[in-house]
């Protein structure tokens, strides 16, 4: 992982706490290691009781959770198949790694999806399947539910990213539009044993948003998907046919997707083996011994990403002021998912537009670092993870409200050079946010 070098003459005084923030960021991301995960839950299944072991699965980290399976399991696994996301991949031997589209989903991922469906059906009584889902896995497992087509499955994807609506609500309306998602896959498999390992990205945890819940009862209703679409002033919005779907749904025409104590789920098992708050836990820790004054304030933050912006730096404001809740050096840590509603046709991502935010409210500010990456190492349709600013940000280039107003984050930092790059780090766990306050004037 790298801040890329710098491209004006005017060099940032904060170059300590940058190096500390990448520092704990780094710490946040091997404590979200889904590979170590998979390994040390493989390890206690006995997979010589069944007969033949498929693995399939979709997600960000799915190259590297495959790898694990690989390497646990080797020559017991059957047959097996992971959707991941284009440049997300690794060496296997065992199981075939499918690139596919992220965020708006493509038809190789369709493709790919049919044939996860297609290995899940030919499990038998006596097989086992191993999911492996992490984040990105709603895009990267495609199947629309006859008639709705791919491009129109994409229309309602970019409707609903571009609206602000959370993952929850997106995921909602992605499960009633598919025939995999929303615990399908696992009435697809049955009778079959399933060992689910979900690598989550969502806040709170829930089994049935994860990757849209493809193993997992859904809670969810066709009536929950149409006040979604008619919250954000969309449902008109969206293609006839899946207008057509959900109200079928809502008048009980289509089957709903399957619901806790459905007989489906008697054999399979959904298992959390990391999260945002694990990997927060860790950088706080890491943070700690560095010799900050530490707080972990919340890993589920949500919400309009420039208001969550300004409330950060307003808490970096108090602690400057009055020395609380922390006192310097201090070392604020959050977690979660914001959204951004998209007025402006400029470049950028949550991160980078959060941290283009709190630069705003935090100018003049000393010894104030503000950091925030995706653990994908990747941040909206851009090749950074997120940005880094101080309170010296705004002298270097003024016109930050400007590029705010456009939604173009990525090049006011690219200007400065303070990008945050990674890489695809083969892992998703949502954001992290990091705050260092340092001591003196």
């Amino acid at each position: 992982m790298a801040v890329s070098g710098r491209t004006k003459n005017t060099p940032a005084r904060t170059p300590v706490l940058r190096k500390q923030a990448l520092a704990i960021f780094r710490v946040a991301l091997a404590a979200a290691d889904p590979a170590k995960a998979v390994t040390d839950r493989l390890k206690r299944l006995d997979a010589s009781r069944y007969r033949n072991v498929y693995v399939i699965g979709a997600g960000k980290a799915g190259a590297s959770m495959a790898q694990a399976a690989e390497r646990v399991l080797g020559r017991r696994i059957t047959a097996g198949l992971v959707n991941v996301k284009d440049g997300h991949v690794a060496k296997l031997r065992r199981i075939e790694l499918n690139e596919c589209g992220h965020p708006v989903p493509d038809d190789r991922g369709v493709a790919g999806a049919e044939r996860i469906a297609a290995i899940a059906s030919s499990a038998q009584k006596d097989d086992l399947v191993v999911c492996l889902i992490s984040g990105g896995g709603s895009a990267l497992l495609p199947l629309p539910a006859a008639p709705i087509t791919l491009e129109e499955k994409q229309s309602v994807t970019r409707l609903l990213l571009a609206c602000g609506a959370d993952i929850h609500e997106i995921n909602t309306v992605r499960k009633h539009i598919s025939r995999i998602k929303g615990g399908q896959l696992a009435r697809l498999a049955t009778p079959a044993a399933v060992e689910a390992l979900l690598l989550s990205d969502v806040i709170g945890d829930d089994l049935d948003v994860i990757g849209s819940g493809p193993t997992a009862p859904d809670a969810s209703t066709f009536a929950d998907a149409a006040r979604i679409l008619e919250k954000y002033n969309i449902f008109g919005r969206v293609p006839a046919s899946v207008r057509e779907r959900i109200a079928q749904g809502k008048r009980g025409e289509i089957p709903e997707t399957p619901k806790p104590h459905d007989p489906v789920f008697r054999k399979v098992r959904n298992s959390i083996v990391g999260s945002n708050r694990l990997a927060l836990d860790r950088a706080a820790r890491h943070a700690r011994e560095s010799g900050f004054h530490t707080l972990v304030l919340a890993s589920e933050i949500q919400g309009e990403t420039r208001e969550i912006a300004r409330m950060h730096a307003a808490i970096a404001r108090e602690v400057v002021c009055t020395s609380q809740p922390v006192r310097p050096p201090a070392c604020l840590i959050t977690g979660g998912e914001t959204t951004v509603t998209i007025k402006g046709g400029g470049l950028g991502g949550r991160n980078q537009e959060f941290v283009l935010a709190a630069a705003i409210d935090i100018a003049g500010l000393p010894n104030v670092v503000v950091f925030s990456a995706g653990t994908d190492g990747t941040d909206g349709p851009t090749d950074a993870a997120g940005a880094i600013a101080d309170g010296d940000t705004l002298r270097r280039n003024p016109e930050a409200q400007r590029f705010l107003d456009a939604n173009d984050s990525y090049r006011y930092f690219e200007s400065l050079g303070d990008l945050v790059t990674t890489g695809p780090t083969n892992t998703n766990v949502m954001d992290v946010r990091i705050i260092l306050i340092g001591k003196g004037k």
